[in-house]
Parts: C-alpha cells; sequence; structure tokens
C-alpha cells in the first residue's frame, strides 16, 4: 500500500504568451480549471501506475470539493480518509507560458486543517510505502515521518515546495525526492561543501543514511544511495505544461519501489512518466496511465 498524506487543491490555470513581470498585467490566451495539489497529484500518479493507494488530506464545503476530487474518485485510490471541514478547498493560481514554463501561488485553504489524529488514523503498517510534501503543516510531516519509523514503514518525502524550516527533516526520511533549485537552496542550509551541485550531492551521501533523488527538468535525474550513484537522462520533448510532472515522477517512483524495483529501474519509469506529463495541460488530467509509459 501506497499512503500519500498531502493537499488536495483545484488549480485555476491559465494559459499566456509569456510570464508576466513583477507589476504587469498581459492578455491570457485560455482559462481551465483541474484538480491539482500535490498530495492528490501524487496520489493519482501512484494509482495510474497500477498501485493500492489511500490518500490522507482535507477538502472544503465548498463547488471546488468536487472537482478536485473527481479523478480520485475516478480511480481506485481509498479516499475514506479525505476529511471535510468547514473553509474552501485548497486553491493553486497557475500561468503557463508558451514554452511549458510556469508560476503557481497556493492558497491552503482546507489544507491547513489537516491534524495530528487525521495522521495517526492514516493506514499505515510495516511495508507500506509513505508519501509526504510540503503543502501540508510541517509539524504534521516530521509526525509523519515518526509514525513510518515506528511502524517499519518506507518513507519519501518530496521537498515540493521548498521550506527552509524543513532541512531538519531530510536526514530523517528513507527517501529525499528534490529538484535542482530545492537541493541548491537546502544544499547552503546544511553547508553541504563542493564547488560544484555533483560534489554537494557527494557531500550529502556522506553525511545522510538515505537516498537522494535530485530531479533535472529536461537534463533528467541523478540519485546517490551510499556508493551507488545514478545518473539518467530524460526523454528529448517538446513540452506543453510542467506542471504535474514532478508529481507525477514522485507517484510513478513510489508505485514501482512498492512492486520491489530496484532503484535505477523506478528512477527511469518515473522518468518517463514525468516527461508524459509535460505533453499534455494541466496536472491531473495530464498523468499518463501506466500502459502508456510501460509501452516499448
Amino acid at each position: 500500500m501506497i499512503v500519500v498524506i498531502g493537499s488536495i487543491n483545484l488549480d485555476l490555470i491559465a494559459n499566456v504568451d509569456r510570464l508576466p513581470e513583477p507589476g504587469e498585467t498581459i492578455a491570457g490566451s485560455a482559462f481551465s480549471t483541474s484538480p491539482g495539489g500535490k498530495g492528490a497529484n501524487q496520489a493519482l500518479a501512484a494509482a495510474r501506475a497500477g498501485a493500492p493507494v489511500a490518500l490522507v488530506g482535507v477538502a472544503g464545503n465548498d463547488s471546488f470539493r468536487d472537482q478536485a476530487l473527481a479523478l480520485l474518485e475516478q480511480s481506485d485510490a481509498d479516499l475514506s480518509h479525505v476529511a471535510e471541514v468547514e473553509d474552501t478547498t485548497g486553491i493553486a493560481i497557475i500561468m503557463v507560458e508558451k514554452s511549458g514554463e510556469n508560476v503557481i501561488a497556493v492558497v491552503p485553504g482546507a489544507n491547513a486543517h489537516l491534524t495530528s489524529a487525521m495522521v495517526d488514523a492514516a493506514p499505515i503498517t510495516n511495508g507500506d510505502i509513505v508519501l509526504l510534501q510540503h503543502e501540508i503543516p510541517q509539524d504534521l510531516v516530521a509526525h509523519a515521518i515518526d509514525i513510518c519509523r515506528n511502524q517499519g514503514a518506507v518513507s519519501i518525502l518530496n521537498t515540493a515546495p521548498y521550506r527552509a524550516e524543513s532541512a531538519g527533516l531530510l536526514g530523517a526520511v528513507d527517501y529525499v525526492i528534490a529538484n535542482e533549485t530545492e537541493f541548491d537552496l537546502y544544499a547552503a542550509q546544511l553547508g553541504l561543501s563542493g564547488d560544484t551541485r555533483e560534489a554537494r550531492i557527494e557531500d550529502y551521501a556522506e553525511r545522510f543514511d538515505n537516498t537522494l533523488i535530485v530531479t533535472l527538468g529536461a537534463a533528467g535525474v541523478v540519485a546517490i544511495s551510499g556508493d551507488v550513484q545514478i545518473e539518467l537522462p530524460a526523454p528529448k520533448i517538446e513540452p506543453i505544461d510542467t506542471t504535474g510532472a514532478g508529481d507525477t515522477f514522485c507517484g510513478y517512483f513510489a508505485a514501482s519501489l512498492a512492486t520491489g524495483s530496484p532503484l535505477d529501474d523506478a528512477l527511469a519509469r518515473a522518468v518517463r512518466a514525468g516527461s508524459l506529463t509535460c505533453l499534455q495541460p494541466g496536472a491531473q488530467p495530464a498523468i499518463p496511465v501506466a500502459s502508456q509509459v510501460d509501452a516499448p
């Protein structure tokens, strides 16, 4: 079982020719809504990858709730641990330019109402994989990591969005998944040595007894676990929207680990899935199914 503890949002997406400068107003070319939130995205990705998934999170009692959970309800994910509160469902306001790059502002809404009791009630048992991110209160991320340790579950922390106060959590989990910007920020906080990112990644491996995965966008991914270092390129694509690529990577990686795939195979599958996500607009609607990812 993969247990995802995280955010549930509705994405409000505007397509623009280019991203505006500070203080600038520009015209958009299209608008759409899409289910989102890093927790919900990663849960759907793991479910579409073929893994049994339970999502632990909170949605509001507004009209956005049904839209935010629509695709997850169509999947086989267990949503019995999604609570409803008297607040707005989380919202992400996204602008996507022609190149596929984006800027995002997140309003947590109901996600801020996740409690330790809800995390305690999560169906975490020995051998489960627990996937965490930074769009829920950080004390609850730390609490979930403690539960993983006590229950013998495998913990994966996706460090998006970057939060300075979470640097101390990186060494407490089994797997860390960070994009290149997040890693560089944490490397400075942790005082990792080296003149290059590669050297700082190696220094991380010497200091911490876990697996570090750094996603590099179009350049692929690098991972290091003890003396083992893996570098994989990404497929060459013309991206339409990169919004959900990182979350798809995380969900597929967790699903592959759950089936016993070795690290290099799990990474390769996750990279393929993340790249395919960039070929469609939106976050959850763009997440590919396993047959697309695993096609020869």
